[in-house]
């Protein structure tokens, strides 16, 4: 079922019945999208806003998708450079909110049981480097290949692997409470 919001980003039907399926399709990865981002900049208002352009610039880059089986990862790979494009332009869009705010609306929603539990992974995954949140949100949450990170990120398939590796090992001892020594990629 598309919301009010999401029918705001469907063109009027044209006579071309591909066109209308492709912007169905993007449509449907609203909330994979909308997931991701909020695990990006852990601010919903923030991150409504990153989809919503990269809704606009799929849309208007539609022609420009090559293999429709690819879409997802076009999409991914749109958010992800809108993302780095804010950050490195200090766009106030782009400054991650509070981790500790977003931990706490994550354990609030979390059930009971699971709650400090998902506070702990919060404000571990906030501690993490962008690329090694990045890499986990990929692959872990959304369910992206190796291959289709390489190519959102635009880095070689090792790359992914390496960084998921000590991705996961800084994970593992920040739930952990070991201390490590941070490491910049």
């Amino acid at each position: 079922m598309v919301s009010d919001q999401d029918a705001i980003w469907a063109e009027p039907p044209s006579s071309d019945s591909s066109d209308d399926e492709l912007t169905l399709a993007i449509l449907a990865e609203l909330p994979r999208l909308r997931r991701h981002a909020i695990y990006l900049v852990f601010s919903h208002a923030d991150a409504e806003d990153l989809v919503q352009d990269c809704l606009e610039a799929a849309l208007r880059k539609r022609f420009s998708l090559q293999d429709p089986a690819k879409l997802r990862s076009w999409l991914f790979a749109i958010l992800n450079n809108l993302f780095l494009m804010r950050m490195r332009s200090g766009s106030r869009r782009a400054v991650a909110g509070s981790i500790e705010e977003f931990a706490d609306s994550l354990a609030a929603a979390a059930p009971p049981e699971d709650r400090a539990a998902a506070l702990d992974l919060a404000r571990a995954m906030g501690k993490l480097s962008l690329e090694q949140r990045q890499i986990l949100l990929l692959i872990s949450l959304d369910g992206h290949s190796y291959e289709e990170v390489a190519e959102i990120l635009a880095v070689p398939v090792g790359t992914v692997m390496s960084r998921l590796a000590r991705a996961r090992a800084r994970l593992r001892a920040l739930i952990e409470g070991r201390v490590l020594r941070t490491v910049e990629e």
